[in-house]
């Protein structure tokens, strides 16, 4: 699939008409020019053009999907696009192409009549392009209309016996290599392929978050909300809308996140421990026997999401929290996302491939690491065309490091959580086997931890699949540092 060039726009005039078209493409420049994220960079466009009245909900609901579905299929669109114009891609300029797309996703992927989608992005062309540049759109345009989406995909799709990763990337919207790394995820067979590719392009619901001894789930369960499928704590936004509008959320006692990363938390939290050494009256409570459960630390705590829940699990055990966060704007945002935790917490900007504190400190640890962010492909669906092969390796030092201080960092008899929102096995088994044979820890079974869910595999860690749970593609391994290692 096409790749697109990394070259300065040239100027263009500023809009003028058509707002709702003029903002989904600004959003689209920015994405492009400064590798920004969609679900950070529209938001504030939106409620700008909100203030200033020039949208309405209904204006605000097209946006999003003008831009959310343009990125979500834009490698599929320059292979149709690439098949209308006379050049290379690499030679058409990228604000042009992000033109292109706009109205490819116009025509192919929405209700927008033809007529309309092209008027609609040719007059957007000669605003923001020129009237020159709108004339190549408005040929190009012209041509999409002579196929509907399937139509396309069946001419620049090749057939699926002839090599069906490249058939199944074009189709659903996601680079070769990509689909060739889920696939392996997967278990290498056909079953579950392409209801996975389909879900990463469904935009997901809005999941809540109820902390435990600040809010509960029932308190949240208003207008078209329902509980969550897995999470005592989840409730989901079935039709939308926004968080801030919920008391909970605005005072902090709830918050949006994924359901995956809610069971990551609870899962660490009912990990079962050991005494580190039978009797130590430093590793047990004293009475009969039950191992030490004081002090947890989240060691990549940024933004604050795990953090939270995992402080408020702590508080109701007479635990501690310390939330450690290399980068000191991530660190606040920690700060903010704990602040009215019931009980006492500790957030620190701290290297965890570093760490400040002894070895053997904690009762438990969770490391979320940096990765590729293969498993949010369908939050962050520019992630798909911005990642390249080459990020995965570069990752695998840094997710060693913090797994391999996250055992030095826990007691004997301590669990650690290891997690990922990425599928992608070089990031996730491969990580932990290393580990495994380097440290001698073992492996503790995480999926008794996540009760009545399906499809959690042979275990003992976990994967989770957007189309077979309706979460982020997260993973966890469970791991208990062992007298003889860790």
């Amino acid at each position: 699939m096409s790749n697109r060039p990394r070259r300065p726009s040239k100027p263009y005039r500023r809009p003028r008409k058509d707002p709702v078209r003029v903002l989904a493409f600004d959003a689209l420049r920015a994405v492009g020019e400064r590798d920004a994220y969609a679900n950070l960079v529209l938001p504030p466009l939106l409620q700008k053009a909100r203030a200033e009245g020039q949208f309405d909900a209904r204006d605000a609901a097209l946006a999003t999907e003008l831009v959310y579905g343009t990125l979500r299929w834009q490698g599929t669109y320059d292979e149709i696009i690439a098949e209308c114009v006379d050049r290379p891609l690499r030679e058409v300029d990228p604000p042009v192409l992000d033109v292109l797309c706009l109205g490819a996703h116009q025509l192919l992927g929405t209700r927008v009549p033809a007529h309309a989608a092209v008027s609609a992005t040719v007059e957007l062309a000669r605003v923001v392009l020129g009237d020159g540049r709108a004339k190549f759109v408005n040929a190009v345009l012209r041509k999409i209309t002579t196929h509907d989406l399937e139509g396309w995909l069946e001419k620049v799709a090749p057939p699926y016996d002839e090599d069906p990763e490249e058939h199944l990337g074009i189709r659903h919207a996601h680079p070769r290599w990509i689909v060739s790394a889920l696939w392996d995820a997967l278990g290498g067979g056909s079953a579950g392929m392409e209801e996975l590719l389909e879900a990463d392009n469904e935009r997901p619901e809005v999941t809540l978050v109820a902390r435990p001894g600040r809010a509960t789930a029932e308190e949240l369960l208003t207008g078209d909300a329902v509980p969550g499928r897995w999470s005592p704590h989840a409730v989901r936004l079935t039709e939308g809308g926004d968080p801030g509008e919920l008391r909970a959320v605005r005072e902090g006692r709830a918050g949006v996140q994924d359901e995956g990363s809610q069971l990551v938390a609870l899962a660490l939290a009912a990990a079962p421990l050991r005494p580190g050494v039978a009797g130590a009256a430093d590793e047990t409570d004293g009475a009969g026997g039950t191992p030490r459960d004081e002090l947890w630390l989240d060691g990549c705590a940024g933004p604050g999401g795990k953090a939270a829940l995992l402080a408020a699990l702590a508080a109701q055990r007479g635990a501690v929290l310390v939330a450690a966060e290399k980068q000191p704007h991530r660190a606040g945002l920690v700060s903010r996302a704990l602040e009215g935790n019931p009980g006492p917490y500790a957030v620190v900007t701290a290297d965890a491939t570093r760490p400040a504190w002894r070895p053997g400190t904690f009762d438990r640890v969770l490391v979320d690491v940096p990765c590729t962010g293969l498993g949010a492909l369908r939050r962050r669906p520019e992630a798909r065309w911005r990642r390249r092969p080459e990020d995965v390796p570069g990752f695998a030092p840094l997710q060693r490091d913090l797994l391999r201080q996250a055992l030095n960092s826990v007691r004997v008899g301590g669990a650690v959580g290891y997690a990922t929102c990425s599928p992608h096995p070089a990031e996730t088994r491969a990580v932990v086997d290393d580990l495994v044979k380097e440290t001698g820890a073992e492996l503790i079974d995480a999926r008794p931890l996540l009760p009545d869910m399906p499809g959690l595999g042979d275990g003992p860690d976990v994967q989770l699949w957007p189309h077979l749970h309706g979460t982020d593609a997260m993973y966890l391994a469970l791991l208990r540092r062992t007298a003889d290692g860790g």
